[in-house]
């Protein structure tokens, strides 16, 4: 049975009288993921600023190192949209250093000379804005968003890990993972140490990172849960290295574009089976000279 083609309605918001800027903030409360910015869950609802102000929506992955500061807007985006999105994005990135943050602007209309303002920021604020459309089909409404700017990743600064961030191996066996997902990332950190011996595991509440001689050095972080294991090694993304993973038959949960990582789920089994593969991939993270790509299917 064919379906039937249903031409849609397209709606401006900003002159509708019952669908405001909050039906939309609820909207995409209840459902993070259709902003098209992955699997996100809701952090916080019009959150109080210190300097008076309030931020629309607080996301978070589902990993929990990354937070979106999202600013709302029916209309067109205007200056005072922008700085007030900027503020935001600085005051938690300022509050809360051991995530990494990114400011995202929606707005109905975005215009061509807006998007030339924004790109001056891009590089030094990781900056997103999603171009929103109403969409009305008979009886019903969806709400569609397009990224028209994607943010600059400005990587990961490890200097600016404070110490409330870091935790022991206990809290992360007994609260975030177990023993044996704990356990994983001591397997992870013998195969590192077969070209760099003296890296260590350091435990922020976030996740599991590196150290070398106690300072910070994550080109691969860690994040042991209840039933599974993941990790992210942070190198540019390639088909030759997609083919190798493929081929392993390891499960590559996605590439982080933002971050510049390969997201593993792995389990003890993948790290006994794989190792070599796995050793070449982290090299290659660290920045340690390794043979050509090619060479990762020998």
């Amino acid at each position: 049975m064919s379906l039937r083609f249903i031409k849609p309605e397209k709606i401006l918001l900003a002159s509708h009288p019952e669908y405001r800027e909050k039906w939309v903030q609820d909207r995409i409360a209840e459902s993070p993921s259709i902003l098209g910015l992955g699997d996100l869950i809701l952090k916080d609802k019009e959150r109080i600023q210190p300097r008076a102000g309030r931020l629309d929506l607080l996301l978070q992955d589902q990993d929990l190192t990354t937070r979106y500061e999202v600013e709302i807007m029916l209309g067109n985006t205007d200056e005072s949209h922008l700085i007030r999105t900027i503020e935001y994005w600085d005051v938690e990135r300022r509050r809360y250093p051991q995530y990494d943050h990114y400011a995202v602007i929606i707005a109905e209309d975005i215009t061509s000379r807006f998007l030339n303002v924004i790109g001056l920021f891009n590089g030094f604020i990781p900056l997103i804005a999603l171009q929103m459309t109403a969409l009305k089909f008979g009886d019903q409404i969806s709400l569609v968003f397009t990224k028209v700017v994607d943010a600059v990743s400005l990587g990961r600064d490890d200097e600016d890990e404070e110490v409330q961030a870091v935790t022991d191996r206990n809290y992360w066996e007994t609260e975030r993972g177990t023993k044996e997902t704990v356990a994983i990332a001591d397997e992870m950190l013998e195969l590192i140490k077969t070209f760099a011996p003296r890296m260590e595991l350091k435990y922020n509440r976030y996740y599991i990172g590196l150290a070398k001689d106690d300072q910070p050095n994550n080109f691969a972080i860690f994040f042991p849960k209840r039933s599974s294991f993941h990790t992210n090694i942070y190198i540019k993304s390639s088909t030759e290295i997609d083919k190798q993973l493929e081929a392993a038959g390891l499960d590559v949960m996605d590439y982080d574009k933002r971050g510049g990582a390969y997201r593993l789920r792995l389990s003890k089994n993948d790290i006994k089976k794989h190792a070599d593969l796995l050793i070449r991939l982290l090299k290659m993270a660290a920045g340690v000279e390794v043979e050509s790509e090619a060479m990762l299917a020998r």
